[in-house]
């Protein structure tokens, strides 16, 4: 295990979140811990395509498994990152239609 600071951790942040489906398990984690299943139902997607997400999630040291009986429950794995993520959506950003399409994709 490798502990980050600084900019590895914006980066990896920056990684995640670039996916909208993991964007959305991160903001539905924000709210409460929640099982891999309940949370593939709740988005839309496979349970395969949660799993992937889950496990890219927590090679990146935001969410944690933590055990519950023969299950699994994932939650933040810090409080700090959800309070982060609620600071972030309060931002509002001026951007130039020019440079990036409406889902936030650069064209540069």
């Amino acid at each position: 295990m490798q502990t980050l600071t600084h900019a590895p951790v914006l980066a990896r942040f920056g990684y995640a979140v670039s996916d909208p489906t993991r964007a959305r398990v991160l903001l539905a984690l924000t709210e409460s811990p929640s099982y891999p299943s309940d949370l593939a139902d709740e988005l839309g997607v496979s349970r395969q395509s949660m799993s992937n997400h889950l496990t890219c999630l927590r090679g990146c040291g935001l969410v944690v498994a933590v055990p519950d009986g023969r299950r699994s429950r994932y939650e933040l794995a810090d409080h700090r990152v959800g309070h982060a993520i609620k600071d972030l959506l309060s931002v509002v950003l001026a951007v130039d239609p020019a440079c990036c399409a409406p889902d936030g994709e650069c064209f540069a």
